[in-house]
């Protein structure tokens, strides 16, 4: 029978592990709060040593036959697991990838500028993707879209590295910039 209207079914593991008087088995194997296996318990019994020591019984394997549950502060298990996500996000890097594009009558002067733009953008630690459009009889003349690259190139030398050679996507000549450094 399928959910009528609004409801939804909801999935157990989406909430996380079941706790106390939701945990469904009869038998439970338990783990007491400092780590030694107490053994297998009836529920009742579980939940009775859990409520002695002020602690909860938090389903931690429920595929296991019985299931097995821990004695632990579940609050405190909330936060220190939210604690350890933000660490790792926090310690997350995330790369830019900047973009320039020229076509192959770029003019000298506004490749001074994109130069200037690459210089500032690679000093940040950025990548640079450097894209050559062609339009219609363009096309015949790739050659011209390589030069207009290698003169982009030119005086990026000593700070840039160009992570593969350049390559027709299209009507696009890409390559994509490295900061020197960065060299796999």
């Amino acid at each position: 029978m399928r959910p009528m209207g609004n409801q939804q079914t909801r999935n157990p593991a989406q909430d996380g592990p079941r706790i106390n008087d939701r945990i469904k088995a009869t038998e439970v194997r338990l783990i007491s709060d400092t780590g030694e296996q107490v053994g297998v318990l009836p529920i009742r019994e579980a939940l009775m040593r859990a409520e002695e020591l002020g602690l909860d019984l938090v389903e931690v394997s429920p595929d296991a036959k019985p299931p097995v549950c821990r004695l632990i502060d579940y609050g405190k298990f909330k936060y220190q697991q939210s604690k350890k996500a933000q660490e790792a996000k926090k310690k997350q890097v995330v790369i830019e990838v900047k973009e320039i594009n020229l076509t192959p009558n770029t003019d000298k002067h506004d490749i001074e500028t994109k130069q200037n733009h690459i210089k500032r953008w690679i000093a940040e630690k950025a990548r640079v993707r450097v894209g050559v459009k062609f339009r219609g009889r363009e096309m015949s003349h790739i050659d011209l879209g390589y030069k207009a690259l290698q003169e982009l190139m030119t005086g990026l030398e000593e700070i840039v590295v160009q992570e593969s050679t350049p390559r027709m996507e299209g009507r696009r000549l890409v390559v994509t910039l490295l900061p020197k450094s960065e060299k796999v």
